[in-house]
């Protein structure tokens, strides 16, 4: 039972999803859950260690993500909508004796391209404002009369942009997928002057909600669903925490919606270089072998078609790349993965040996296809212990000359 002057959570949410159902079309119903429940935690931000970023991404304009900005925007606390700011002035805002604003970045991509170099400090504001903790350091004063301070960068963030962010942004954020409406997908026309005024009140409702589950909410620690930890768990643990608080079935659809939006943002991350390169190596080149000269190595990426190991920065991959990229990783003994030598019947090429691979395989790989990693394709020359590449294989034309001039063995 609510008691008479209670306010009920779980109905005052449903209100907030269905005033976003009026004029956003998000891809799924766990969208409309996540933005309810980051619309709440943003009313709530001082009760936690952490608030997850929401990102509204898109491949192209036009498919509503400055609208769902601009809905954020009404039922949030403090919304500082921008475009264009400097790194100072959010820490200073941040700062203000008005509390803890809601900042709401449309266009974001263009902080992180390849042009925005000058935007570093913008970056490092919002991928130290995801924790309590973070804070930049900077000298304040004039002349030589300079003071060592620390500006706090802890707020509430809205993104919008096309395209996709950094893995740093990405891994602090809900994602939200958004698409083009489709014709039969109808939205209510937005008008600031009708509608600013309904979206303030919820607001406002949603701000008297948040004192009321203030205490209950900052001693909370909510059950995750089954395999959700480390940064997953950080950036659902508020939401969760608020549709605890808040009742009714959101308990149940916040977590079915973590699952979901985790799974889908794995599904569309693009793994990094050095992991794609890891993986293809496991499955697609040594396929069970313990040894491969540097030269098979490379003819095997090269020949992979839906790869990006032809147009590194407009040039093939090389031995250079490639032992630059697999140094970054570490054998079983803790050292750089480096090329050693590999003893032949027809020389000593320079190759890779798995066992220095198997550490990196294991910890930063996704789990190898279904089929067995030891079975041949048409692209992967195989090799025997002792042997090389380079004298089971018609010579290629990315090996050195020396290696291509050697006669093959006959078997």
């Amino acid at each position: 039972m609510i008691a008479p002057n209670a306010i009920d959570g779980a109905a005052l949410l449903d209100e907030v999803e269905a005033f976003h159902r009026r004029f956003n079309v998000f891809p799924t119903e766990a969208a409309y859950v996540a933005v309810a429940l980051w619309d709440a935690h943003a009313h709530l931000i001082d009760c936690f260690e952490t608030t997850p970023r929401i990102a509204f991404l898109s491949p192209e304009p036009g498919s509503g993500k400055s609208r769902a900005l601009e809905i954020v925007e009404l039922l949030t606390p403090r919304p500082v909508a921008t475009v264009s700011a400097s790194a100072n002035a959010l820490y200073r805002l941040v700062d203000s004796a008005e509390g803890l604003p809601t900042v709401l970045f449309d266009e974001v991509d263009t902080i992180f391209g390849p042009k925005a170099g000058a935007d570093e400090a913008l970056r490092g504001f919002l991928n130290a404002g995801y924790r309590r903790i973070g804070g930049a350091l900077r000298c304040v004063g004039e002349g030589s009369n300079q003071n060592a301070q620390v500006f706090n960068s802890y707020c509430a963030v809205a993104m919008a942009g096309l395209g996709s962010l950094p893995d740093t942004v990405l891994t602090r954020s809900v994602i939200i997928r958004m698409r083009k409406r489709a014709p039969n997908e109808k939205v209510e026309p937005y008008r600031q002057r009708i509608h600013e005024k309904q979206g303030h009140a919820l607001r406002d409702r949603l701000a008297r909600w948040a004192d009321t589950v203030r205490d209950q909410v900052a001693q909370a620690w909510p059950a995750m669903p089954d395999g959700v930890t480390d940064r997953p768990a950080d950036v659902w643990e508020p939401l969760l925490a608020v549709a605890d608080a808040i009742g009714g079935d959101w308990p149940g659809r916040a977590r079915a919606a973590c699952l979901e939006l985790i799974s889908a943002a794995h599904d569309n991350d693009e793994a990094s270089l050095g992991v794609r390169l890891l993986t293809d190596l496991r499955d697609k080149v040594f396929c069970g072998a313990d040894r491969m000269p540097t030269a098979a190595i490379i003819e095997c990426l090269l020949r992979m078609d839906d790869a990006p190991w032809g147009d590194l920065d407009d040039k093939p991959i090389n031995s250079r790349t490639l032992a630059r990229l697999l140094g970054q990783y570490v054998t079983p003994a803790n050292k750089p993965i480096k090329p050693r030598g590999i003893r032949t019947p027809s020389g000593f090429p320079k190759g890779y040996y798995a066992d220095d691979l198997t550490d990196a395989w294991t910890r930063y790989c996704p789990l190898p296809p279904e089929e067995s990693a030891t079975s041949a394709t048409s692209a992967t020359p195989q090799v025997n212990r002792g042997e090389s590449v380079a004298d089971t294989a018609t010579p290629i034309r990315h090996m050195s000359t020396e290696a291509a001039t050697q006669p093959t063995l006959a078997h």
